[in-house]
């Protein structure tokens, strides 16, 4: 599949919290997914940007609505992706997927097992719809930053890689434009042609 070198990407961000939706505390996960993505790209980007409650439906409508209506070609999600009864991500986004992408999932726990035993009650999940990677990612800034990035030992080698690297050429499979990083944050990979 041809991919788009010069699309501006448009990336969704949708932060999903009871609290943080209803005011009685500030949002972290919009500014701390913002935040990443200005250092770690350098190709032209620019947010769609979503603040919601915990809802099953308006987590899906709203999906729904930054893929076929605002022409997402990658959403990010932070929060409501643990075991607890609200916490409903996970089945919002597999109820408008096209296809699932297990080892994002797969990936995201293994990076947070490094640091606490109970990773493995996380839920997070990877979709396609239409030509958009949809992504769960954890509700704590920190945990957003491990599993993008991925973890580094002493010196700054990759220990444990983190799920972008893969982002940039999953899009360009599914028909979305070209994402470049900076090397320094997240190396990219991309098959030697």
């Amino acid at each position: 599949m041809k991919h788009d070198d010069t699309r501006v990407a448009r990336i969704g961000l949708v932060s999903i919290s009871d609290r943080a939706s209803a005011g009685v505390y500030p949002d972290e996960g919009l500014p701390s997914l913002k935040q990443w993505l200005s250092r770690a790209l350098t190709s032209p980007w620019t947010a769609i940007e979503r603040l919601i409650p915990d809802e099953e439906s308006v987590i899906s409508a709203t999906l729904i609505d930054l893929v076929d209506q605002q022409k997402c070609d990658l959403l990010l999600t932070t929060g409501g992706t643990g075991p607890a009864k609200r916490d409903v991500t996970p089945e919002a986004t597999l109820a408008v997927a096209d296809r699932d992408l297990p080892g994002f999932g797969e990936q995201m726990r293994q990076i947070s097992l490094q640091f606490v035993p109970t990773a493995i009650l996380s839920r997070q999940v990877a979709v396609i719809r239409g030509n958009c990677l949809i992504i769960n990612l954890p509700g704590r800034p920190r945990a957003i930053q491990e599993t993008l990035e991925g973890l580094r030992t002493e010196t700054g080698e990759i220990r444990v890689p983190g799920i972008f690297a893969a982002v940039p050429y999953g899009m360009e499979l599914i028909g979305g434009p070209s994402l470049h990083v900076d090397e320094s944050i997240c190396k990219a990979y991309r098959p030697k042609k």
